[in-house]
């Protein structure tokens, strides 16, 4: 079975793991992705960086060539990519039971950690503990801005002639559509898709201007429902790495469902990042203040569906898709839009902070992460530490 080598002369080692899928056990499988899964601090770059280490480097399993391959289709997805690579990595092996095996191993290790922190930090916690989600949550701002800052040069690039015009005003509407309209964020990254899928393919402009429409209405009622479509958008419907999840589930959390105040969903962006895994889990934390353990679980499972039903129904093909222009056109529309709302969410995380002394936690922070370039989790331990002590000295925390 052939997927991303289609060269018939080329014998890797990979292709030998694709005819013989037994070879590889499922055992192996949930040791090696549960072990990526418990050590990944720092998203998808160093998620990326054990995948390839395992499957390429150490065992042979997929050739670098497939690999490369395997990161351009799910660049391509919308969600997580890095969740969606260690899926297809896992599938490529043992088809769908490795897929599955893999994509639990991969996600239940920082999905447990992180449903027990949000417990703690959600419940009645000593004060030097609110201090700590405190301490942290003020430095996901600049987190923010380095998180859009990164994706920019590449993405630019991308864009070529008239088409950087189109791309300045996609970012700009993203970050606006962030800032001013809240939950409908995800209407504008699919308007900007299709606009630009319009632009590229000659596509009815009138289907950019109505598609999305119909989409609003999913979320408008409370309860499960509100909490699943919320966990959709994050796991379906987000576009341009991980932290534009940040304001998908803002506006709902915050300012339209009220499950959580503003500092306690900074405190579950800091949490996101600071633990293994993929940086979506954050949504586990919105769950649990939504409903508890089952809350948690069942966002975390909606937003992680999609991906691997994306692998499991699509990985054969992805040759096909990632040839494909119709995906290419509509990312250079929503990638942008995706990274103006990260750029927008920076702005929306600053005003959330309650007390002076954060703003001068943040202010570190920047120059922490922007001017001395130290790295995420490094600057969020800091943070939290200098919450930590602020709290124990009797400065006022956020409610």
């Amino acid at each position: 079975m052939r997927l991303l080598d289609e060269d018939p002369g080329t014998t890797t080692v990979a292709a030998d793991a694709r005819a013989e899928p037994a070879a590889v056990g499922l055992a192996t499988i949930a040791r090696e992705w549960g072990r990526i899964g418990a050590v990944g601090f720092g998203g998808p770059p160093a998620h990326v960086a054990l995948l390839r280490e395992l499957c390429v480097a150490r065992h042979g399993w997929l050739s670098e060539e497939d690999f490369e391959h395997a990161i351009a289709v799910t660049n391509l997805l919308p969600g997580p990519a890095s969740t969606q690579l260690a899926i297809f990595c896992a599938w490529r092996l043992r088809g769908l039971a490795g897929a599955a095996v893999g994509a639990l191993g991969f996600i239940v290790p920082g999905l447990a950690l992180i449903v027990a922190l949000a417990a703690l930090f959600l419940s009645s916690p000593p004060r030097w503990v609110a201090g700590v989600a405190a301490g942290a949550g003020a430095v996901v701002a600049p987190v923010a801005v380095q998180a859009g800052a990164a994706l920019i040069p590449a993405s630019w690039a991308r864009a070529r002639g008239s088409g950087r015009g189109r791309w300045a005003a996609y970012l700009l509407a993203g970050a606006a559509a962030t800032i001013a309209l809240g939950p409908w964020l995800v209407l504008v990254l699919i308007g900007c898709g299709l606009v630009e899928l319009a632009a590229a393919r000659g596509l009815p402009r009138v289907a950019a201007a109505w598609a999305p429409w119909p989409l609003a209405t999913v979320g408008a009622v409370g309860g499960l429902g509100a909490l699943c479509w919320t966990a959709l958008k994050v796991g379906a419907l987000s576009y341009g790495g991980g932290f534009v999840i940040v304001p998908l589930m803002q506006a709902d959390a915050v300012g339209h469902f009220h499950w959580m105040t503003a500092g306690e969903f900074t405190g579950a962006v800091a949490l996101g990042q600071a633990t293994p895994g993929p940086v979506v889990l954050t949504v586990a934390v919105v769950g649990y203040a939504a409903h508890g353990l089952s809350g948690a679980l069942l966002a975390a499972l909606v937003a992680f569906a999609p991906s691997f039903c994306f692998v499991a129904l699509g990985a054969r093909h992805f040759e096909r898709l990632r040839g494909s222009a119709t995906p290419r056109a509509f990312l250079a529309g929503a990638g942008p839009a995706a990274i103006g709302a990260i750029l927008g969410a920076a702005v929306t995380l600053a005003a959330a902070l309650a007390e002076p002394w954060q703003y001068a936690v943040l202010a570190g922070g920047a120059i922490l992460l922007l001017l001395l370039r130290r790295g995420v989790i490094l600057t969020l331990l800091l943070a939290a530490l200098v919450g930590a002590l602020a709290a124990l000295a009797g400065a006022p925390l956020p409610a």
